[in-house]
């Protein structure tokens, strides 16, 4: 695996809505990220991505795109954004933006002028389709519920497809002169400077053509959208040569957003030659999902937590590396999701912090998880925003769920647990806005706030602080951005231990993932207390007993060197 520039840095995920409003209209906007960073170059952080701030109408949060060559003025304007990417590559920050290439809005000029001529050239840019004895062409489910057939407008006996929501039609990427528009665009972000992209649902550009119906799952007689991504053949020729027009070009710097690759092409998206140069690790975010619904979702334990990062980890091996993730802007907060209610608190979110680095690959922070931001509180279905938690909290009211069984249900997942704003000090609003938010402010914002953690030693904050250092000290570069992972302990309930090997250094990580304490018998004395979420790294016991045979208490990692 040839060595890149990017692998030895953290990286971390803004969504531009959420961070900071320095206009007070109570969205987020690019101004407020440019005065934070400072606070980002202070956290150790190396690579920024942006969550889209393009034109939109914002049905699903801007990942309905009208105009790709333009700032969605709710955000600023292009040279607020040419001054973001200015003032951070003075830091060493490089900066990664939204490409969102499956689809574009229905009010982008190309759909536009797709609906006054279906037949002509915009109309080849979708996926338009004679509706048939009142029948569309197949029976798939959207990601977002319901169909993903829309008729036309103004064609009513015409139909699009749409995977998202129904004002996301689906570009054609079998048409040439479709790809020969995006690789235009994506070359004119590079030349403006950006370092590279996060690459939006990218697996679904192929499409398993002719359409085709699949047995349908649920009572509305549509199929889950899986059906087709497992058939669909010939991604690798649009990916290719993406790469290969754009990226390669540039030496940009890509992580994918990628489900349901087969096993077989999983080399071919990340290795020294892939079409990305990373791709995120979904597996521990996948747990427990069932196809009738978030309502049906099982939970997720420390042991399948640790089994699917230690897949993912095996996985790469000799490959590449993933992005290792907590939470996204798509996810419900990580904290909340892989711990306990009853133990959520600093230890054990240390310990997820923990293992997050000292896995092998790229760790990728989302806005608000350094200082432990958790899942909101919804009171009423009034107060959810998100699109996709609506159609579950639907789902949930159709499978016999009662009104407040279902919105708990949905709670614990929806994506609005990390749209709330940042939590920047305990004053009105959290610090986010003068003026009315956008999205409520989590309610414990009073408690959880960075303010608060800044100059805490002890603090959460600081803690992500000092693992982003340790990346980066010379004395443990190698090792924790190179050295090997060796899985340690794997019949062993609630523990997650591994090495991380170099030619000339060993570290162990052991997390307790509970909250009884547990005694751990090593076979030698280790060397030295590198990290621990409990106890100053200083505190290294004197005596060979007391570094071989270790007492851990509840939540408690350690990182060693032998």
């Amino acid at each position: 695996m040839k060595k890149k520039w990017w692998h030895e840095k953290t990286a971390y995920q803004i969504y531009p809505k959420s961070f900071l409003d320095t206009n007070h209209d109570g969205i987020g906007d690019l101004r407020g990220i440019i005065s934070k960073l400072d606070y980002l170059k202070e956290l150790g952080i190396g690579i920024v991505w942006l969550s889209p701030v393009y034109c939109s109408p914002l049905a699903d949060q801007g990942y309905d795109i009208s105009d790709y060559y333009n700032v969605d003025p709710r955000f600023g304007t292009m040279e607020d954004l040419e001054e973001l990417l200015a003032e951070a590559k003075k830091r060493d920050i490089h900066v990664v933006m939204d490409l969102v290439v499956n689809h574009c809005s229905d009010e982008h000029e190309w759909f536009k002028k797709a609906c006054e001529d279906p037949d002509g050239k915009y109309g080849r840019y979708f996926f338009i389709e004679d509706i048939k004895d009142g029948k569309y062409p197949c029976n798939w489910r959207s990601y977002f519920g319901g169909g993903v057939w829309e008729p036309l407008p103004g064609h009513p006996d015409k139909c699009y497809l749409h995977l998202f929501h129904k004002k996301q039609p689906d570009l054609n990427w079998e048409n040439p002169e479709v790809r020969e528009d995006i690789y235009k665009m994506i070359c004119w972000w590079l030349e403006k400077g950006l370092a590279g992209f996060r690459i939006d649902a990218i697996i679904n550009i192929k499409k398993v053509l002719p359409w085709r119906d699949y047995p349908s799952d649920r009572a509305d007689g549509l199929c889950s959208i899986q059906n087709m991504l497992e058939d669909a053949v010939g991604i690798d020729d649009f990916l290719g040569e993406m790469r290969d027009r754009c990226f390669r070009v540039y030496d940009a710097f890509t992580v994918g957003e990628v489900f349901n690759e087969k096993e077989e092409d999983f080399p071919n998206f990340i290795s020294d030659d892939g079409y990305f140069s990373t791709m995120f690790d979904f597996r521990a975010a996948c747990l427990g999902a069932s196809e009738k619904g978030w309502y049906d979702l099982k939970p997720v334990t420390p042991d399948l937590y640790r089994d699917a990062c230690f897949f993912s980890q095996r996985r790469a091996k000799d490959i590449g590396f993933y992005s290792n993730i907590i939470e996204n802007h798509d996810e419900p907060r990580g904290v909340s999701r892989y711990i306990p209610e009853k133990d959520l608190n600093d230890t054990s979110k240390k310990m997820l912090a923990t293992l997050q680095f000292m896995f092998k690959g790229l760790p990728f922070l989302y806005q608000g998880q350094e200082i432990g931001m958790e899942n909101t509180v919804f009171e009423t279905p009034d107060q959810i925003d998100d699109i996709n938690t609506l159609d579950e909290y639907k789902t949930a009211l159709e499978a016999g769920l009662s009104a407040e069984e279902a919105l708990k249900a949905v709670a614990r997942m929806s994506r609005d647990n990390a749209r709330t704003p940042f939590q920047w000090s305990a004053a009105e609003h959290a610090g986010f806005t003068d003026g009315t938010p956008w999205l409520r402010v989590n309610p414990n914002y009073r408690r959880i706030n960075l303010e608060s953690q800044i100059s805490d030693p002890n603090s959460v904050f600081q803690y992500y602080r000092k693992l982003t250092a340790l990346r980066t000290d010379p004395l443990y570069r190698d090792c924790i951005v190179y050295g090997d992972f060796l899985p340690l302990w794997e019949d062993q309930h609630n523990l997650v231990a591994f090495l991380r090997k170099s030619e000339h250094q060993t570290l162990m990580v052991i997390a307790n993932f509970q909250s009884e304490a547990r005694e751990i018998s090593l076979d030698q004395p280790y060397k030295k207390l590198v990290l621990t979420n409990l106890l100053d790294a200083a505190d290294t016991p004197a005596s060979e007993d007391e570094r071989k045979d270790l007492t851990l208490q509840g939540y408690q990692a350690v990182i060693l060197e032998l």
